[in-house]
């Protein structure tokens, strides 16, 4: 379906080219001036200078044009040149009903569907998830979500960090902690007993391993060690390794659960380990491998580099791998089982140069064909009151299970006073409410930036927030209970009776727009932004009707078949989020 500046176009560059321009120049935008037009376009200007006339001369003729099309009940030529644009009530109305009718709500989708991987989440196993993990989980979900809904093929990579030091270190303090433990052993066979872990050990465990090989630079050479021999096949380190992993991806699984979010592959470093000689050998082959300082390096810098840019180191002096190793091994692997069209990374911004790195060596390697995309979105951090990165009480890095926990709590605590909200129902409402609150406050800052977590803000019923957003849902629900209507049914729009049913209709219409702008840039905040114009527009319009009391039949069966039609909308952009509605609240 198209666009409806799609359709603008087409009829506003018919009107160019009817009048002896190039259609091209027909661009349509909404207007940003809404008390003189809908649309406007400025494409008189630039024919001006392409055909030496004097651009409200061309806007008229265009304007003159245009009023023998029905879809405009108004076109008109404004100095200097500007061609305002408002709609016909009956083109209005015929193109919401066909929204209203398109399985995808008016979301453009993409002719030739895109394999998009996208890595995001980014979790280390053996180590709890902290705030620092929410923003990579929530904001590559959502653009997962929105790829799909666009019609790709869109596949979730939670690319585990589980083949680095963060597991030498484990596998060292166990053995010290554990000496008898058989995996330790040098005669252990695959198949010999391995002891169960549980996650409170290994999230005990591994911080104190961390915080030890800063000072202990005996235990440190043990932790590098060991790290080594689990790459290079060391029995008793893999099978302790697995069971490191069984415990870790069932406790990640079950917190990215409570976030909404999930991934379609659970694979890490390890499963990129195996394509590592293929990598090696391509670098070999092309001429890329440098020795420095015993270790192997490849050169990336570029003439028009305005900073120093490293070079690529692919093996230590000690033969072992490190990320940017199996980050290209990784694209080797993604390359061999999904051919994808982009692949999208989601971290912190701060890795901006280790993405610079490896896409640089990707395409010198020629790992992926020259127009596979590589794409790094970098976002900032969230931070607290005090405009620092967000901590507990004490000071410490909070885990994410604790901070989903808080934003619950205080979401119940928000409820209490709620007549709609009663016994066992209170607690997955609050569940609700709190995960859309926490998602929203983040997902409606463009990634790029920091933010300020207030879990006041949040989870006020008022101003753009998720709470304000399930409200308004649950506030159509209710008026469709009271109007007898089911929530499923869809009734056809016969006519437009107010200007904030208008403003309304617009929102719709434009829908399509913001969703295909989101997945251009990678920025979820303007689906967040566009769900939030469309709740103010609907407040507005219940605001200034009483839609239950019309007695005019047609006026409301229309209104009801409206505010059916802007569930269905706020719902998709919910879900898009990876918000949960509520029916009452």
């Amino acid at each position: 379906m198209e666009t409806i500046t799609q359709i603008l176009r087409r009829l506003v560059g018919d009107a160019f080219e009817a009048c002896g321009y190039d259609r091209g120049l027909g661009a349509v935008t909404a207007s940003d001036r809404a008390d003189l037009c809908q649309f406007q376009c400025n494409g008189a200007f630039a024919a001006a200078k392409q055909y030496r006339k004097a651009p409200l001369q061309i806007a008229q003729e265009v304007a003159q044009r245009l009023t023998e099309e029905k879809a405009f009940s108004s076109a008109q030529a404004m100095k200097p040149g500007f061609l305002n644009l408002t709609l016909s009530t009956s083109f209005l109305l015929d193109n919401v009903n066909a929204i209203a009718k398109d399985a995808h709500l008016g979301v453009p989708q993409d002719q030739i569907p895109q394999t998009i991987v996208l890595d995001y989440g980014g979790a280390n196993v053996a180590k709890p998830l902290h705030v620092g993990h929410l923003r990579s989980a929530i904001i590559g979900e959502s653009l997962k979500r929105l790829a799909r809904a666009c019609g790709n093929n869109a596949i979730g990579d939670v690319h585990l960090g589980d083949w680095g030091l963060q597991i030498g270190l484990v596998i060292a303090e166990l053995s010290q902690r554990y000496p008898q433990w058989r995996c330790f052993d040098t005669d252990f066979r695959e198949g010999d007993e391995i002891p169960q872990l549980d996650v409170d050990l290994l999230n005990e465990v591994y911080p104190f391993a961390s915080k030890k090989s800063k000072t202990d630079e005996n235990f440190n050479e043990l932790a590098h060690r060991a790290t080594y021999e689990l790459q290079n096949g060391r029995v008793g380190y893999l099978a302790l390794w697995k069971e490191i992993m069984r415990v870790s991806v069932v406790d990640l699984k079950e917190n990215y659960g409570k976030l909404g979010v999930t991934f379609d592959l659970w694979y890490g470093e390890s499963d990129a380990d195996k394509y590592i000689p293929c990598l090696m050998s391509q670098l070999e082959e092309k001429g890329l491998l440098r020795e420095s300082d015993g270790a192997l390096v490849v050169d990336v810098a570029e003439e028009s580099d305005k900073a120093p840019m490293p070079p690529v180191l692919v093996r230590k002096s000690d033969n072992s791998s490190i990320y940017a190793t199996t980050d290209l091994a990784t694209i080797i692997q993604r390359q061999r089982d999904f051919a994808p069209d982009r692949i999208w990374y989601f971290t912190d911004k701060r890795q901006e140069l280790h993405f610079t790195q490896v896409f640089r060596c990707a395409r010198k390697a020629g790992l992926v064909p020259a127009d596979t995309e590589l794409s790094f979105t970098g976002f900032g951090t969230m931070n607290g009151s005090d405009g620092k990165p967000y901590k507990t009480r004490d000071g410490g890095v909070m885990r994410l299970s604790d901070l989903i926990e808080m934003v619950v709590q205080a979401a119940q605590q928000k409820l209490e006073g709620s007549e709609y909200v009663a016994g066992t129902d209170r607690e997955e409402i609050a569940r609700k409410v709190g995960i859309a609150a926490l998602k929203f406050g983040d997902l409606s800052n463009h990634c790029s930036k920091d933010y300020i977590f207030d879990l006041d803000k949040f989870l006020s019923f008022e101003g753009k927030t998720g709470t304000y957003l399930l409200y308004t849902v649950t506030r159509i629900n209710s008026i469709l209970k009271k109007a007898g209507v089911g929530l499923e049914v869809q009734i056809p729009l016969h006519g437009v009776y107010t200007s904030a049913e208008e403003e309304l209709l617009l929102k719709i219409l434009m829908t399509g727009e913001i969703f295909r702008r989101a997945l251009d840039e990678k920025a979820p905040n303007y689906i967040c932004e566009n769900a939030y114009q469309l709740a103010s527009s609907f407040s507005r319009f219940y605001h200034d009707n009483h839609i239950l009391q019309e007695t005019d039949v047609e006026k409301r069966e229309s209104w009801i078949g409206l505010i059916l039609l802007v569930r269905r909308m706020l719902l998709m952009h919910l879900d898009i989020l990876g918000i949960e509605a509520v029916e009452s609240m």
